[in-house]
């Protein structure tokens, strides 16, 4: 088995002990995205829409440097801090993704990195073409 690290700048760094994303084969693990602003490693300003506006932008920016796009995630797992906040997540994500939606898990979390209120991670599966020759 041989792992890809992926890492742009396109996305914020890490801000740990992690990759922003790992490809084996044709399955992508992206890390959890939180609204940091690439540039600044800030917290986007605004309300939740905001947040959860620059997490899935954030994820497209990871997803497009492993080689894919949204298009190609096949399971989203959502972290909130409150869960009253669950229909701007089918909101928003109603921009960035068309049907068949992926697969998706939310859940209620006490608290998140930088104080953040939305925590996104995904698994992707990149189509056969996409996936350049060793």
């Amino acid at each position: 088995m041989i792992k890809q690290v992926i890492q742009t700048a396109d996305a914020p760094q890490a801000i740990g002990t992690y990759s922003q994303a790992i490809r084996v084969d044709r399955m992508v693990f992206l890390s959890g995205q939180i609204p940091l602003v690439p540039e600044t490693m800030g917290l986007v300003e605004g309300d939740i829409v905001m947040q959860i506006t620059q997490v899935f932008s954030n994820l497209q920016a990871v997803a497009e440097a492993s080689g894919g796009g949204l298009d190609e995630i096949v399971k989203l797992n959502v972290y909130l801090t409150d869960l009253s906040h669950f229909p701007m997540v089918n909101e928003v994500m109603a921009h960035y993704f068309q049907a068949p939606y992926p697969a998706r898990a939310v859940v209620g979390v006490a608290a998140l990195p930088k104080g953040a209120e939305v925590e996104i991670d995904a698994i992707m599966y990149l189509k056969p073409q996409e996936y350049p020759a060793s």
